[in-house]
């Protein structure tokens, strides 16, 4: 090792204390500490002075550490992510320390700067890796019952062969529990699982019972933040549900806050660890009208309404808060119970139940609470394999998860996979590439499951386009596609029987047009 590369790495890391400090708010003690922490952790015996002016932080800073990790046998290439956020976790304020700021400046300054504070750390700790993010392709959509938001995901990069075959090849330890457990605060992570040393949270109770705070790496929508059981339990949609999100409404006013649905196929990636998912009130279902409305002389306060929107979405609206917990209450049990054999909804198959809902809470300073309930069903058959009110075979090409919470309310997240794909069949459409569909079914091939959509395309459009309109094209049949995916979870078709059937269910609370 060099004298000169030595002098390096030691201007890199006073730059990286100096950045925290400047950045996150880094006490000049606790840098003190840090600055020793990765002295001790890169063996090196004195520091460096910050320069004058700090560099750009991930090209001029923590990028040429960990360059220099690698180079020097500090950790693996393919273990840059994972030491990067040790690295981190030892310049980020400590959790303790993030916990008592944000509650000082909430009492100040309100919640809204509290929750942007925290967000900031998230982002200056790379615990949010805005470098990766800015990967994401995003474009809007124009649809029948509402504009739709598609993106594909490439911040998380496709494991190789390679990379599986370690992961499966290491031990199993069941810590943490799962990846949103408590426990992951700190947590050094593994090939397998993520590094959470940047992880920072904020505890709080809803119900009355102990949950906590925090941002979500991936930021899937603008404030994109996790409300978080402090118990390892599933998922579970009941009357504790409402009150526990009008909990969080109450604290968070400028944020909304929803529950995936608690059954598999309608409900979220997670369903072992009961949590929301919450943000921003940016997500296109928040700006569709209400279709028709209702009323009931029970819940005489509160507004009832179908949205004019693709899924059997309910809204209530009241200043009432008791009173849209029980209506909310009383709509969940009937639904769990109801069947209308005419429109394919059936409440069990023996003990099995499936209906549910996905319920979203947000405040209105103009109606006060708001809650959308959105009817689920997973119900399987013959025909539908997948799911009666799920996406079929033919769209799964474009997206073959469960619609959970985010989709459901128009933001679509398709997977990385799609972008090499499109460009390929971009391609197809200006003639770079030669349709041979004998080699494109073959199950190895990377369009073979995009033989429909090729065929619709290059029917509808030919082989001689410029590569803009061939982009415009291959977007559009990926726009209508998600439309469909969005109507086959309405539980109550957008027809006039479906529409029928829809008023039928609200009449079983009472709830009449």
């Amino acid at each position: 090792m060099s004298k000169e590369t030595n002098l390096e790495i030691k201007k890199h890391i006073a730059n990286l204390v100096e950045y925290a400090i400047s950045e996150m708010e880094l006490d000049k003690y606790d840098a003190i500490f840090a600055h020793n922490a990765l002295l001790d952790l890169f063996k090196l015996d004195t520091p460096s002075t910050a320069s004058k002016k700090l560099p750009e932080f991930q090209t001029r800073i923590i990028d040429p550490i960990i360059d220099y990790a690698v180079e020097n046998n500090f950790c693996a290439d393919n273990e840059r992510i994972l030491f990067e956020t040790k690295v981190m976790g030892l310049v980020t304020p400590a959790t303790s320390v993030v916990i008592r700021n944000f509650d000082a400046i909430a009492a100040n300054d309100g919640v809204q700067e509290a929750t942007d504070y925290l967000l900031n750390i998230g982002i200056k700790s790379n615990y949010i890796r805005n470098v990766d993010i800015a990967k994401n392709i995003k474009w809007d959509a124009k649809g029948e019952f509402g504009d739709l938001v598609i993106t594909i995901n490439l911040s998380k990069p496709e494991k190789d062969n390679k990379q599986v075959a370690l992961e499966r090849s290491l031990p199993q330890t069941g810590y943490p529990k799962c990846v949103i457990c408590l426990e992951n605060l700190g947590f050094a992570g593994t090939i397998a699982k993520n590094a959470r040393q940047t992880l920072r949270v904020i505890p709080m109770y809803l119900n009355e019972e102990e949950w906590f705070l925090q941002f979500s790496p991936y930021v899937y929508f603008d404030n994109h933040c996790l409300a978080i059981s402090e118990n390892h339990h599933p998922m579970e949609i009941n009357d504790k549900t409402f009150i526990r999100l009008f909990d969080f409404i109450e604290m968070f006013p400028h944020y909304f806050i929803g529950s995936n649905s608690d059954l598999p196929i309608v409900g979220g990636s997670i369903l072992s660890h009961e949590h929301y998912q919450g943000g921003s009130k940016v997500l296109p279902m928040f700006n569709r009208p209400t279709r028709k409305t209702f009323g009931s002389q029970r819940y005489e306060n509160v507004k009832i309404s179908i949205l004019d929107w693709y899924n059997s979405t309910i809204k209530l609206s009241s200043m009432n808060r008791n009173q849209l917990q029980d209506v909310a209450n009383a709509i969940l049990i009937n639904w769990r119970n109801y069947t209308d054999k005419n429109v394919g909804v059936h409440a069990k198959t023996g003990n099995t139940p499936h209906n549910t809902i996905t319920p979203i809470a947000s405040w209105s300073d103009e109606f006060g609470y708001e809650l959308y309930l959105i009817l689920r069903n997973n119900r399987t058959d013959e025909k539908h394999p997948y799911g009666i009110f799920h996406p079929t075979e033919d769209m799964h090409n474009i997206k073959k998860e469960g619609i959970g919470l985010i989709e459901a309310m128009g933001v679509f997240i398709l997977p990385g996979r799609l972008n090499k794909e499109m460009k390929l069949i971009e391609d197809i459409l200006t003639g770079k590439e030669k349709i041979n569909f004998a080699a494109f079914a073959k199950d190895d091939h990377i369009l073979s499951k995009h033989l429909g959509m090729i065929a619709q395309l290059t029917n509808d459009h030919g082989t001689e386009l410029d590569e803009e309109t061939a982009e415009k094209y291959v977007k559009q049949y990926i726009n209508a596609t998600c439309e469909k995916i969005l109507n086959c979870t309405a539980v109550f078709k957008n027809d006039e029987a479906g529409q029928k059937a829809f008023a039928k269910f609200l009449a079983t609370v009472g709830i009449t047009e």
